[in-house]
């Protein structure tokens, strides 16, 4: 069964899109892995090493292990949103998760070098979307992680541009609309 994922693609870190799987639509809180299918469909809809190895070995048993670290990596999100440090909680699930699949460098002559690892293909994807949260959140990129300013959106983004306030072009038209009403309402 092949289910189209409505969970949004802003083109931010691996780690920050996994993030964005819960979001809103009109200010309504959607689940973006409400089910395995959304799962495997948010899976083959980024470019995650084997992620087409573990689509078909997922069971329905591997659903909380992605939810729980997409909501480590929310809060983590929020905490440097904030400046706030966040509790050891988030922290230890997504070093965990980062842990499940140990790598190394694999030199090809005529691909070049790649990481490999000799974990199942489940705890490889979920290894690669905790690293990318290290990536962020151990990184230089963790200062620049914003939460949306548009009206009723829950999502995150890395601010690239010091003009930037919103997760997409479409957030910011609401909140322009929505501050130009509020300017304009009873001057009719």
């Amino acid at each position: 069964m092949n289910v189209k994922n409505a969970a949004p693609a802003l083109g931010e870190p691996l780690g920050i899109e996994f993030g964005n799987t819960r979001y809103a639509v009109r200010g309504e809180v959607r689940e973006g892995l409400a089910s395995p299918a959304l799962l495997a469909s948010w899976l083959q809809d980024h470019p995650i090493p084997r992620a087409d190895q573990a689509v078909p070995a997922l069971t329905p048993d591997d659903l909380p292990r992605f939810v729980a670290l997409r909501d480590a990596i929310r809060a983590l999100a929020r905490h440097a949103a904030d400046g706030t440090e966040p509790a050891a909680g988030p922290l230890a699930v997504v070093n965990d998760a980062a842990a499940l699949a140990p790598g190394w460098p694999h030199l090809s002559w005529r691909s070049g070098a790649a990481e490999r690892t000799a974990a199942p293909p489940v705890d490889a994807v979920l290894a690669a979307i905790a690293g990318s949260a290290v990536e962020v959140f151990g990184g230089p990129l963790r200062d620049a992680v914003r939460a949306c300013g548009g009206p009723g959106c829950v999502l995150f983004f890395v601010k690239r541009h010091p003009r930037r306030e919103w997760c997409s072009p479409g957030c910011g038209n609401r909140a322009r609309v929505g501050r130009h009403y509020a300017r304009h309402r009873g001057h009719g």
